[in-house]
């Protein structure tokens, strides 16, 4: 269950959405176990740092400058006022602060800028992550060399419904943004958002490719549509919108396929009870976005995350420590040669 695959099949992945939901979650947790403590989520804080005004048309995207969602538009953050809010995150509980510009791509007069954000974040002693759009290989290495840990670029969906969703970059921009970071030597951060009206096959195929890349990404966002007003996607009908018990399956496929990638709950928690949270942390889930706002999307507050934490015993004192199977046969092990020892001495100073 822990080897790590990039022959995915649609067919044996399709098989693992159709499985009997509770064998679905018991597998899923199996891979967990085996690889993560079930009890650690992982916190990450998003700030928006370049808001509105994108020259991209994704549907779902309240920050294209095609649609009016009555956003306002805002420059460039200054620098010392985004490793103000990196350090309001480390106060909270985040280990992972992540800087999102609404661009196509950074401008070369852009990047002196994000690269002080990344040094000035990594002196906080957080791990840094940005989104930016497409990268060329020359702009991957100077952030690296700033010393970025993470670089978000997601799919989406699948190759097949991707031109439904956006037409101004295609899937292969994306892979070769990826190809970019991943060859600079900077954690890939992908995955993608459901119910945009796709189909069960394209959630199959999203995870493919994930999946099939030549590395698996570090970390997996799995983004629940939020319809945001004046968008596209804004007027999906019922039909359209997601079972939760889909969005689950999704997490359990995910960590079942990329057993050592960080899992994330992204968009869409605003949207979710606390049990069905509680069931994408049971599928596999083992990273949030944490504030009250990501980019531009409502999320839940964090005294609620904290309390659901607290409910959960998630990252608690008391949580359950993660032993591998080695670890408990060498403890049993030794359990059985006490009792045997203790059979062939006798307390003598009984006699």
């Amino acid at each position: 269950m822990t080897d790590i695959r990039h022959d995915w099949t649609l067919a044996e992945i399709q098989a693992l959405f159709d499985l009997p939901f509770n064998d679905l979650m018991f597998q899923a947790q199996q891979v967990h176990r085996q690889n993560f403590d079930p009890n650690q989520v992982q916190i990450s804080q998003l700030l928006s740092i370049k808001t509105g005004a994108c020259p991209e048309d994704c549907k779902y995207c309240p920050q294209s400058n095609r649609y009016d969602t009555g956003l306002e538009k805002e420059k460039l953050m200054e620098v010392e006022l985004v490793i103000n809010e990196a350090r309001k995150a480390k106060e909270s509980g985040a280990t992972r602060f992540c800087m999102g510009a609404a661009w196509r791509s950074p401008k070369k007069k852009d990047m002196p800028y994000v690269t002080a954000m990344v040094r000035g974040v990594k002196e906080l002693e957080l791990e840094t992550c940005m989104t930016l759009g497409m990268l060329t290989s020359e702009q991957a290495e100077e952030l690296n060399e700033a010393g970025l840990d993470y670089y978000n670029h997601n799919l989406d969906t699948s190759e097949e419904y991707y031109e439904d969703i956006i037409t101004t970059r295609t899937y292969g921009d994306r892979l070769s943004t990826l190809s970019n970071v991943r060859g600079a030597g900077i954690k890939v951060c992908s995955g993608g958002i459901v119910g945009m009206g796709e189909e069960a096959k394209d959630r199959c195929g999203l995870l493919k490719s994930l999946a099939n890349l030549p590395q698996h990404p570090d970390s997996v966002p799995i983004n629940m549509l939020v319809q945001v007003e004046g968008t596209p996607l804004a007027d999906l009908g019922e039909v359209d919108k997601l079972d939760p018990f889909d969005f689950i399956r999704t997490i359990a496929v995910a960590r079942i396929m990329m057993p050592k990638s960080a899992v994330r709950l992204s968009a869409g928690r605003e949207d979710m009870s606390d049990e069905m949270q509680a069931m994408t942390f049971m599928a596999g889930a083992n990273s949030i976005f944490y504030g009250e706002k990501l980019l531009t999307c409502k999320n839940p507050s964090e005294n609620h995350d904290h309390q659901l934490f607290d409910r959960l015993g998630i990252n608690s004192d008391k949580q359950a420590t993660h032993h591998t199977e080695e670890d408990v046969a060498a403890s049993l092990t030794q359990k059985i040669n006490d009792v045997a020892m203790d059979k062939v001495f006798y307390d003598a100073s009984a006699s």
